[in-house]
């Protein structure tokens, strides 16, 4: 990451974007910032891609730490949700707050509550925004 440089992040979101664009317009992969996320049907067909990513990230002297990375797995969390191929949650530790709420006994416990519901909504609405604009829905 480009540090003390004034929009970093969207300067590197544009990199990736370009170096990646014809794989991305296949909907097999997805980059957000410095996360590639890799999606396909078989193993052959992940391994084929996943070379043609990491190829194009070191012709253009972009690298990764392979102690961040990993790989072929059915299950990632990402910006507080969880991802699998037939669903997208919340973390289990979100919703268990949630939960765990106790009943209102008074008029104080229900504004306490409002509050909280409040907050943990507006929370999940800005990831739902950023999750149907990503992913075209």
């Amino acid at each position: 990451m480009f540090f003390k440089l004034i929009n970093s992040l969207a300067i590197f979101q544009t990199i990736m974007n370009k170096l990646l664009r014809d794989l991305i317009n296949t909907e097999k992969m997805g980059s957000f910032i410095n996360n590639i996320m890799v999606e396909t049907e078989s193993e052959k067909g992940y391994n084929e891609l996943v070379e043609e990513i990491l190829r194009r990230l070191e012709e253009n002297n972009l690298y990764i730490k392979l102690e961040k990375c990993r790989w072929k797995v059915r299950e990632i969390d990402f910006l507080e949700v969880v991802i699998e191929p037939e669903e997208i949650k919340m973390e289990k530790e979100k919703i268990k707050a949630v939960l765990d709420w106790s009943v209102p006994k008074s008029v104080k416990n229900i504004h306490q509550n409002c509050k909280e519901w409040t907050s943990f909504i507006l929370f999940y609405f800005h990831f739902f925004i950023l999750f149907l604009i990503y992913f075209q829905f």
